[in-house]
């Protein structure tokens, strides 16, 4: 019997395409207990420390078998993880919500612990899944947070579907337009938080290795995953890089999609529920954030400092603050 953690994500995998996986507590599923290299106070020192947590899974009505991480009890608390992000990432995020919310982490297509398929990858097909998981769920009203193309997906999500099912919406560090069009002037395109002219270059740069530079894409988040100046952030990705095996070119079918949208007439009319955004100042989307506090009636702009963490990855970094912020807005 192999016990490794390739082995088990094998494993895993091939009971997940096979259609077998079931509701399962996340050391079950998973086949290991993981201890995470840093211990931090308030923290998970291993897996098996955080109780209750599960790893779940529902099909959609495209066939795709979509996992979801679960844990806590109480007013349902949705997250839509960035491009190639998964619900491992969030570990810590989950770990201090799950005490006071039902938190649902989900792994979009293509993503994660979710099936590899070649088909339905566009931010419309991603809201159309996020919607599905909450049909599954039976959830009438949750709210809900969107990660960087997380965001993308919710504004696409109230773009087809309305807020009816929203409570409380929040949105993390993520332009409205990452495509600069070359028709915009300086102020549009730092309103809309545009930061590439080729979406071809920035697609081939993140999926196949391009020669990348800031006049292809923005560096800021690239500089910032590689410092090693959160101990959470290292034991949250620590954690994913052990279980999720991400496949490039499933990641690369959304990406185009992702980056060519523009989500301003969204941003600007359609988001009547209270609505938060997390940003900071280590992050070029800064401005873009602040044109979405503008537009949204009574919208709440968290801007954390260089010493919050403020950059693209800020929940991760600083899960104390961010946890205890997101709990502020929500429970208002």
């Amino acid at each position: 019997m192999r016990n490794t953690i390739s082995g088990v994500v094998l494993a895993f995998s091939l009971a997940l395409s096979a259609g077998q996986l079931m509701a399962a507590p996340a050391l079950e599923a998973l086949g290991n207990d993981y201890t995470f290299p840093n211990k931090i106070e308030g923290l998970p020192g291993k897996l098996s420390d955080f109780k209750g947590l599960q790893i779940n899974s529902f099909t959609t009505n495209d066939g795709v078998k979509l996992t979801y991480w679960e844990a806590g009890e109480g007013k349902p608390l949705v997250f839509i993880p960035g491009w190639s992000a998964n619900g491992a990432e969030y570990i810590n995020v989950m770990y201090l919500l799950s005490k006071h919310y039902h938190v649902y982490v989900l792994d979009p297509r293509n993503q994660g612990l979710s099936q590899r398929v070649e088909y339905g990858s566009r931010i419309s097909r991603f809201s159309m899944d996020l919607k599905e998981l909450a049909d599954h769920l039976s959830l009438a009203k949750a709210d809900y947070v969107g990660w960087s193309m997380g965001a993308a997906v919710l504004w696409s999500y109230i773009d087809l579907f309305g807020t009816k099912g929203i409570r409380k919406i929040a949105f993390v560090d993520e332009p409205i337009s990452i495509y600069s069009h070359a028709d915009w002037s300086e102020q549009e395109r730092r309103d809309a938080g545009g930061t590439t002219t080729s979406p071809e270059r920035m697609v081939a740069a993140f999926t196949a290795g391009a020669p990348v530079n800031s006049l292809v894409t923005d560096m800021k988040p690239i500089e910032r995953a590689m410092l090693k100046d959160s101990p959470a952030f290292l034991n949250s990705e620590s954690f994913a890089n052990a279980f999720i095996k991400n496949d490039p070119k499933a990641l690369a079918r959304v990406l185009f999609d992702h980056t060519t949208n523009d989500w301003r007439d969204v941003v600007r009319h359609k988001i009547d529920v209270p609505a938060a955004i997390f940003s900071g100042e280590e992050s070029n989307n800064l401005p873009s954030q602040r044109w979405a506090q503008s537009v949204i009636p009574n919208a709440t702009l968290y801007a954390y400092s260089k010493a919050e963490q403020g950059d693209h990855f800020l929940m991760f970094k600083n899960p104390f603050k961010f946890t205890a912020d997101l709990r502020s807005f929500l429970d208002r």
